[in-house]
This record gives C-alpha cells, sequence and structure tokens, in this order.
C-alpha cells in the first residue's frame, strides 16, 4: 500500500478525507456481504434447498427501533409528563415520593 503523508492536510480536509474513506469501507463491506449472500444461495440451490428453508424461513431484516415503553405513572397536574416505570425517576416523581406520596398514587 502507497503510504500517503497527511501532514500538509488541514482539518477540514482530514474530516472531508475521512468521510470519503468510511464510505468507501461501507460500499466493500455492503460488496462483499453481496457476494457472501449470492455464495450462501448457490450452495443452498446445490443442495436442493432455498436459503429461506435453511434459515427457518428467517430473512435477512434491519432491527426495528425499540418502540417507547407504555406510560405507567402519571404526573397529576401534567398529563404530558409520564414514566414507564423503568430507568432512572423523573424528578417530579422524586419530589413527590419524597414528600411522603405513594407511587400507586401516580400509577396509570
Amino acid at each position: 500500500m502507497a503510504k500517503i503523508d497527511l501532514r500538509p492536510l488541514s482539518l477540514t480536509e482530514l474530516k472531508a478525507l475521512k468521510a470519503r474513506v468510511e464510505k468507501a469501507i461501507e460500499r466493500h463491506d455492503k460488496k462483499q456481504k453481496g457476494k457472501a449472500l449470492a455464495l450462501v444461495k448457490a450452495k443452498a440451490k446445490e443442495l436442493g434447498f432455498s436459503l429461506d428453508e435453511l434459515t427457518g424461513g428467517a430473512k435477512v431484516q434491519k432491527i426495528a427501533a425499540k418502540k417507547p415503553a407504555k406510560a405507567a405513572y402519571r404526573h397529576p397536574n401534567d398529563a404530558s409528563k409520564t414514566w414507564a416505570g423503568r430507568g432512572a425517576r423523573p424528578l417530579w416523581l422524586k419530589d413527590a415520593l419524597n414528600s411522603g406520596k405513594s407511587l400507586e398514587d401516580f400509577k396509570i
């Protein structure tokens, strides 16, 4: 591989080069995955199967974004403030619990 002297490049030029390299890597990966998939499909066909038959009908799919959890607790005075019961408790709920309220008071 040819050695490239990056020292004379400005930060802007380096960032542009980085973006181009990342895109080139993505294109390369996509091409390689396509070749691998074609080989696997051909081998499956050679053996008398479809790829779906061998994988239990599972098709390659993009991972769907997780839906937010359904709200389980609601602020008594502001219905837009909710909490699903996961993660850190919101400040409004912490304050209410510290003042003597029960978590059940906010259950939806």
